[in-house]
């Protein structure tokens, strides 16, 4: 497979602590060769880390000047929609940070799009490899906990992901460029990883919702997703007193909890009695920039590449988690009402 000659669009935090070195210490034929970055406070990072890269201050300029084969979007989701769509139609394939969209209209027009151009669209879904995620999806496929039917994950942060000083630090706290809150920061990887481990998609959301900054974004949320054999409850926090991520996954026969690094599958015998194993695996979650775990995505997208697949299961999931993410914002409004996925799209005008 030749090298595969590619764009980072934007070069904020996640693009020069997470792609960036993952791109360097890749051994994938995958190399980055120019970046789009309209703020001029921003060269001499992109200098630092990719000296030999061309710089463009537009995706046009960009576009104009560049034989590519694929753009990695950095650019806050507000641009993903708009910027995944004009590649696409240029003939190019496209990596795409969560959440993939802002609005369940746009996740399905950037799928289209991906269709019509026979072009490969993926998710940059890295908790799915951080190592203790990888350690959980060994357990199910090994069938230690039998058919799961409940799921708990919490989300704990002491305040909103900053972006770089150069620019705008706070952005994610205004909806025009971030589209919301907590629920488009951590509700993409919370409603992916449930998707897996239920091995399904869910039918419908509830949700609460609040900004203790009193803002037009959520900084605090409580979601219920109600699977087909099974319920999903998250609770997502800016307001939190620590760091931390704790999940755990129910089945028939055990469990398995998540705190960290921390993995413990808990096995229940057929007397009734249980055995608890406790075991670690190193995932570096206070590194927000998660490179380690963007090398696995980079394997997953030139895969998808090679196999022409360019609608992938991960890509399926970013829609969904776009579809729970308005549906979400929707219930919220209304209270917590139990809301349909199905009815998403319509309902977006509420949120």
């Amino acid at each position: 497979m030749k090298t595969l000659l590619g764009a980072l669009v934007g070069f904020g935090f996640i693009a020069e602590r997470g792609h960036a070195p993952a791109y360097a210490s890749s051994h994938l034929p995958i190399d980055i060769v120019a970046v789009v970055e309209p703020c001029a406070a921003r060269r001499p990072a992109i200098d630092a880390m990719l000296p030999n890269a061309r710089v463009y201050d537009s995706l046009e300029a960009l576009l104009a000047h560049e034989e590519l084969d694929f753009v990695d979007i950095c650019a806050p989701p507000s641009e993903h929609a708009r910027v995944a769509c004009e590649a696409l139609a240029r003939g190019l394939h496209v990596l795409c940070e969560k959440p993939l969209a802002t609005s369940a209209q746009q996740a399905h027009q950037m799928t289209e799009s991906a269709r019509r151009a026979g072009r490969v669209l993926f998710p940059a879904h890295s908790y799915r490899h951080a190592p203790v995620m990888r350690a959980v999806r060994g357990v199910l496929a090994r069938d230690l906990i039998g058919p799961v039917h409940m799921v708990t994950m919490d989300t704990f942060r002491t305040g909103h992901a900053r972006g770089v000083p150069e620019w705008n630090p706070d952005w994610r706290r205004e909806p025009r460029y971030s589209g919301g809150g907590i629920l488009f920061d951590h509700g993409p990887h919370t409603t992916y990883l449930a998707f897996e481990w239920f091995g399904a998609y869910p039918s419908a959301v509830s949700a609460w919702a609040r900004s203790v900054a009193g803002d037009l974004v959520e900084d605090e949320v409580t979601l219920q997703l109600v699977f087909p054999k099974g319920i999903a409850r998250a609770h997502l926090s800016w307001n939190a007193s620590l760091r931390r991520v704790i999940c755990t996954v129910h089945g028939e026969r055990g469990a398995v909890r998540v705190e960290d690094d921390e993995l413990e599958v808990v096995q229940r015998a057929r007397d009734g009695e249980t055995r608890s194993d406790r075991s670690a695996f190193p995932s570096n979650w206070k590194d927000a920039g998660h490179a380690p775990w963007f090398e696995g995505v980079l394997r997953e997208f030139v895969e998808a590449i090679r196999q022409r697949t360019f609608i992938s299961r991960e890509t399926e999931d970013a829609v969904h988690a776009v579809q729970v993410i308005s549906a979400a914002l929707a219930s919220a409004k209304m209270g917590g009402a139990l809301v349909s996925l199905d009815d998403a799209m319509t309902l977006e005008h509420v949120a």
